[in-house]
């Protein structure tokens, strides 16, 4: 780390509400929207380390109304947390830490946005499930976070991304890049393009229900990676979810769904070899279990009929927006050679297959806990 970046983020601490003396900075985590630091303050109670980000504003467009949403859902778990016997509210959930003028972002003359959290010590994040252990502790910590958040008041959560997780959208969009093929791509990916066209029934399940009413609202994560879980460095246990720019409101399906996806296989996102892409049973029982040890109290049985289904559809959602991608000619996500994205389609879809191959068996572990 330079000096000048040192003495930035110095700077940048200094308008929020931090006892002590700045002693350093460093960048920290693997992030690739926000520009992330840790520092470290020397206050009377010892040395504490805080979280600086500069928010991404081309992806998140209105940092103070999703600012907004943060702070109301780490104020709602501090207080449930508070009246927890037995938790640490310091840990379990985010803590905002305002600016001296009490506002939830310091901006700068140039109109970046900055924000502060306080750290979470004793824990970290996991790019890759290590363990059967691990996925279960992640998914209990997601569900968990539902639960706290079931009895969130006041009005809808504001829509960060819309439309983030409406797969018809998606496919429309599909349907869109398909027709106008303005990069010439869609011969080279015919057996794709059929097998995404001849899932179209099942894009629409889950939001009709929202829709319709037979399936509830919930507040939801909307991106349930392992990495956005800290698990404690001495028992493994999930503490804490982190990262809530995609918190909105949406389906415990689409969370659960997430989970299926990035959690119950053990191949690279572009991996070539499609024969290594498949669901692990035993890992998605881990997934269930530790899910459903607090979701349980607040899933609907509409909700638990569809759980392996949401699995096969986010993973799909996930297929079709690459392949969309490679359509339009790489413009979202970012590819290091030209068909990347075209191998990350047929993962996901390989990964489709399987869930649906195995649908009986993983129907009949999620039975086992009705």
């Amino acid at each position: 780390m330079t000096a000048e970046t040192k003495c930035d983020i110095g700077r940048i601490a200094a308008h929020f509400q931090i006892d002590g003396r700045f002693l350093d900075a460093a960048p920290y985590g693997n992030g690739h929207i926000h520009d992330t630091f840790a520092s470290r303050f020397d206050g009377d109670n010892g040395v504490r380390r805080y979280i600086h980000q500069r928010i991404n504003h081309n992806i998140f467009t209105d940092p103070p109304r999703l600012m907004e949403n943060i702070a109301r859902i780490c104020d709602h778990m501090q207080a449930k947390l508070e009246a927890t016997t037995g938790a640490d509210p310091e840990r379990e959930a985010m803590k905002i830490v305002k600016t001296k003028a009490d506002a939830l972002l310091f901006i700068e003359d140039d109109g970046t946005y900055w924000r502060t959290y306080l750290f979470i010590e004793g824990a970290q994040s996991y790019d890759v499930i290590e363990h059967n252990n691990q996925a279960l502790e992640a998914a209990r910590a997601f569900s968990r976070f539902q639960r706290l958040l079931d009895d969130l008041p006041g009005d809808p959560l504001i829509d960060t991304i819309p439309g983030f997780h409406h797969t018809p959208i998606r496919f429309a969009a599909l349907e869109g890049a398909i027709e106008a093929d303005s990069c010439n791509r869609a011969t080279g990916c015919a057996a794709e393009i059929d097998f995404a066209l001849g899932r179209k029934p099942i894009v629409s399940r889950v939001t009709e229900g929202l829709e319709k009413g037979s399936l509830p609202i919930r507040v939801t994560h909307n991106d349930t990676k392992v990495n956005n879980v800290l698990l404690d460095d001495e028992t493994g246990v999930g503490i804490a979810v982190i990262d809530l720019d995609t918190v909105m409101n949406g389906s415990s399906l689409y969370d659960f769904g997430d989970l299926v996806r990035t959690s119950t296989g053990h191949f690279d996102e572009s991996e070539k070899d499609l024969g290594k892409v498949y669901i692990d049973v035993e890992r998605f029982a881990s997934v269930a279990r530790g899910y459903l040890g607090e979701a349980l109290t607040f899933l609907t049985p509409a909700e638990m009929d569809l759980l392996v289904f949401s699995g096969q559809l986010i993973t799909f959602e996930n297929g079709i927006r690459f392949l969309t991608d490679h359509l339009e000619g790489d413009v979202y996500y970012k590819i290091h050679n030209p068909d990347q994205n075209l191998d990350r389609t047929r993962t996901q879809f390989a990964m489709v297959r399987s869930i649906e191959a195995n649908a009986v068996e993983l129907d009949r572990i999620i039975e086992g806990y009705r």
